[in-house]
C-alpha cells in the first residue's frame, strides 16, 4: 500500500518485533552529545552563569541514561512506580516502537530498503550515496516527529505549564540515533522532579519544546515529501498521524449536548439559514483529498461572528449546527468533533491560556474529522489590545486566534468552521471581529407572528386555549422568510450607513456599475474608518457563498452513497451544477449588511461611551450637593 493513498494500517505485529531494541532504549543506553550549555556552574552570589572565554566550540562526550531509573527515582525512596511513573515509562517504551515501525514503512515505500542492503554489502557511491544519506535522514525525522506526537497526545494530566525544558541535541544519523536523543532529551527534562506530577508536567513541555525544533527543521530534509499526505492508523493505541499535523489531538469524547431542530428556532431567519447551509458545506469535505468543494468554488464560511441582544437564541443556534452535524456525520461514518473556548480556559500562569487556545484551535483544524468550534462571549474571551484593563491571558488568547484565522500560516481545508459569539461585539478587538467572514444579526423574534409561533412552541401542548386568527408556523418557513429578510437590505438599515446610502443616491443615483460599487464601498470607508480591504474580502466571500446559495437537497445526505461518499470531483461537479450567478441586488445586499454591523458595533460602542460619561457627570453633581450639605454643617475637612 502506497504511504500516500489513504489510510495505512500499521499491524501489531510489525510493532511488537521492535519491543527489545525499545526496551533497550529506556533501559540504558550510551549517547555522545554535546554539553548542555544551561548546565554550566553559577558564579557564587550571581545570578549568571560562567562562561569560559577559551574556546566558543561545545565539546562532545558520551553520556549514560537510564530513563528508567530516573523515573522510579521520582520521588527517590520508593521501590515501586506509581500509575503515573509507570504509565510515562510505557507510553515512551511503546512510542519508540511504533516510531521504529513507522521508520521501517517509510524505507519499505522508498528506495531507502533497497539502498540499505546495498550499501552492506558495499558502500555506496556517487548520487546514490547522496540519495541513500537523504533518505536515512528523512526517516530519522520521522522516527523522531512520530515518537513525539505520540507522546504528545498520551502523556495525560492538566498540569500547569513548564518553561526551563529545552529541546533535545537531535541526531538524524538513523532513526536509532534520533530516538536515542529524544530519550536522553527527556531523561534530562525529568531528572530531579520532586513528584509525579512535575516529572508529567515537565514531560510534556519537552515533547512540546521536541515537536517545536522538529517542526522548525523540517525544510532542512528533502526526502518527506511522500510521508506529506500519510495518514497512519495504530488501532490498539487509538492513535492516527497525519503527514506532520501537530499535533494530533487527544482522544476525543463522545459529544454530550442538548440538540435542537431548525424548527425550534424561531426568527433569526437569515441566520438559522446560513447555519443549515454551513452544516451541509461542511459534510461536502473530501477526507481522500482533504479539500472541500466550496473552498475552490468560493463560498466557504470558514469564520462568523453572532451579535445580539441577551436571550435572542445564540446558544440554541449553536445546538441546532451541532446536531445537525452530529447527524450527518453518523450517516457518513465521519469523526464529528464539537468543541467550546471559554472564560474558564483564561489561566493566570503565564503562557497557558495561549497553550489552550492553540489546542483548541488544533482540535478542531484536525483533517480527519469535520470540526465545530465556538467561542462564546468573546468579548469576555479574548481582549482588545488597547484595553489596559484586560489579563494577560485574555491578550495572548487574542493573539492565537488573530493568527489561526487569518494569519501567514492559515490553511482552510474545508473541514471545520468557528463561530464567535458575544452580546456586545464592540468590545472585541477591531482586527479579530474583522477576520469573522459572515457576520449574523442574531436578533430573536421580531413580527407578531414570530411572537404567537414562539409562545405557542414554548407553552406545549398540555391546554386547551384556542389558536385564534393565525397560521402557525407559516412565517417560519425557511426560503420565503429568508427571501424577506435578504430583501430588507436593499437599502441599509443602520441611520450612519442610511446616510451614506442618500448622499450616494442624490449625487451619483442607482448602482449600476463596477465603479458604482467601488464609489458607494469607498464613501463608506469615508464614514467608517473600520470598513477596510479586510472588510471587502469578507464581504466578496459572501457574494460568493449567496451565489452558491442553493438547497443541497436533503436526499443528498440520507444514505453516504449518494453525495457524501462519492469522489471530491463529482461532489464538485454535483454543486457547480447548482451555482446561481453574481447580480446586483446581491452585492448591494451583501455590502449593506455587512457595512450595517460595522456601523452598529460603532454605535453600540459609542452609546456606551456617552452613558459612561452621562454616570460620571451625575456621580460629581451628586458628589457636589454632598459636599455643600457638609460644608453648611461644618462637617466638610480639607
Amino acid at each position: 500500500m502506497a504511504l500516500n493513498a489513504g489510510l495505512t494500517t500499521i499491524h501489531e505485529d510489525d510493532i511488537a518485533k521492535h519491543q527489545a531494541a525499545a526496551q533497550s532504549l529506556v533501559t540504558r543506553m550510551v549517547i555522545i552529545e554535546a554539553d548542555d550549555p544551561g548546565a554550566k556552574s553559577a558564579l557564587a552570589g550571581t545570578g549568571r552563569r560562567f562562561i569560559s572565554t577559551v574556546s566558543s566550540t561545545p565539546t562532545r562526550r558520551t553520556r549514560e541514561v537510564e530513563l528508567a531509573r530516573t523515573i522510579q527515582s521520582i520521588p527517590p525512596g520508593d521501590p515501586l512506580m506509581t500509575i503515573a511513573q509507570h504509565t510515562l515509562l510505557y507510553r515512551a517504551r511503546r512510542g519508540l516502537q511504533i516510531a521504529l515501525a513507522i521508520a521501517d514503512v517509510f524505507a519499505e515505500q522508498t528506495d531507502l530498503e533497497t539502498l540499505k542492503s546495498r550499501n552492506a554489502s558495499a558502500p555506496l557511491a556517487g548520487d546514490e550515496a547522496t540519495r541513500f544519506k537523504s533518505l536515512l535522514a528523512a526517516s530519522a525525522y520521522i522516527a523522531a516527529f512520530t515518537f513525539s506526537a505520540y507522546l504528545g497526545v498520551k502523556i495525560d494530566g492538566e498540569t500547569e505549564p513548564v518553561n526551563d525544558t529545552h529541546e533535545p541535541d537531535f541526531l538524524f544519523d538513523t532513526p536509532q540515533d534520533a530516538l536515542k536523543s529524544l530519550i536522553s532529551g527527556l531523561d534530562k527534562a525529568i531528572a530531579g522532579s520532586p513528584d509525579e506530577t512535575a516529572m508529567t508536567a515537565r514531560a510534556k513541555a519537552f515533547v512540546r519544546e521536541a515537536l517545536e525544533g522538529l517542526i522548525s527543521r523540517k525544510a532542512r530534509f528533502t526526502s518527506l515529501a511522500s510521508f506529506e499526505n500519510t495518514h497512519i492508523r495504530i488501532d490498539q493505541d487509538d492513535f492516527d498521524l497525519n503527514g506532520f499535523d501537530v499535533a494530533p489531538g487527544t482522544k476525543r469524547k463522545p459529544l454530550v449536548m442538548s440538540f435542537k431542530k431548525p424548527n425550534e428556532i424561531i426568527g433569526n431567519h437569515i441566520a438559522k439559514y446560513q447555519a443549515l447551509k454551513l452544516a451541509k458545506m461542511l459534510m461536502a469535505y473530501d477526507f481522500d483529498r482533504q479539500m472541500n468543494p466550496f473552498v475552490e468554488l468560493g463560498g466557504f464560511l470558514f469564520t462568523f461572528i453572532g451579535d445580539g441582544n441577551p436571550g435572542t437564541g445564540k446558544t440554541i443556534l449553536i445546538q441546532m449546527i451541532a446536531g445537525l452535524l452530529n447527524d450527518y456525520c453518523e450517516v457518513a461514518g465521519y469523526a464529528f468533533h464539537y468543541e467550546n473556548f471559554g472564560v474558564d480556559q483564561i489561566s493566570s500562569y503565564q503562557g497557558k491560556s495561549g497553550q489552550n487556545a492553540k489546542e483548541f484551535i488544533n482540535n478542531v483544524m484536525s483533517p480527519r474529522a469535520i470540526g465545530f468550534g465556538t467561542i462564546d462571549d468573546i468579548d469576555q474571551v479574548a481582549a482588545k489590545r488597547s484595553d489596559d484593563r484586560a489579563s494577560a491571558g485574555q491578550q495572548e488568547v487574542t493573539a492565537v486566534l488573530m493568527e489561526s484565522f487569518a494569519g501567514a500560516s492559515t490553511v482552510v481545508r474545508g473541514n471545520c468552521s468557528f463561530g464567535m459569539f458575544s452580546n456586545y461585539p464592540e468590545n472585541v478587538d477591531d482586527a479579530l471581529r474583522q477576520r469573522a467572514g459572515a457576520r449574523w444579526l442574531v436578533d430573536g423574534p421580531q413580527t407578531r407572528d414570530d411572537y404567537i409561533d414562539i409562545f405557542a412552541l414554548l407553552a406545549g401542548k398540555n391546554h386547551r386555549i384556542p389558536l385564534g386568527d393565525h397560521e402557525l408556523f407559516a412565517a417560519q418557513q425557511i426560503q420565503k422568510a429568508v427571501s424577506e429578510a435578504y430583501s430588507s437590505y436593499t437599502r441599509p438599515q443602520e441611520e450612519g450607513l442610511r446616510a451614506v446610502w442618500d448622499t450616494f443616491e442624490k449625487e451619483i443615483g442607482a448602482v449600476k456599475t463596477l465603479a458604482d460599487i467601488g464609489t458607494y464601498l469607498h464613501r463608506i470607508k469615508q464614514a467608517e474608518p473600520r470598513f477596510t480591504g479586510r472588510a471587502i474580502k469578507n464581504i466578496t466571500d459572501a457574494i460568493k457563498m449567496r451565489t452558491m446559495d442553493v438547497e443541497l437537497p436533503d436526499e443528498w445526505f440520507e444514505t453516504p452513497e449518494s453525495f457524501m461518499h462519492k469522489p471530491y470531483d463529482e461532489k464538485k461537479a454535483m454543486i457547480e451544477a447548482l451555482r446561481g450567478p453574481i447580480t446586483i441586488d446581491i452585492v448591494l445586499q451583501e455590502i449593506n449588511r455587512y457595512a450595517d454591523s460595522e456601523f452598529r458595533y460603532t454605535d453600540k460602542s459609542d452609546d456606551a461611551a456617552v452613558s459612561e460619561i452621562i454616570r460620571r457627570e451625575r456621580q460629581r453633581e451628586k458628589a457636589i450637593r454632598e459636599i455643600e450639605t457638609m460644608k453648611k454643617d461644618g462637617r466638610w475637612q480639607v
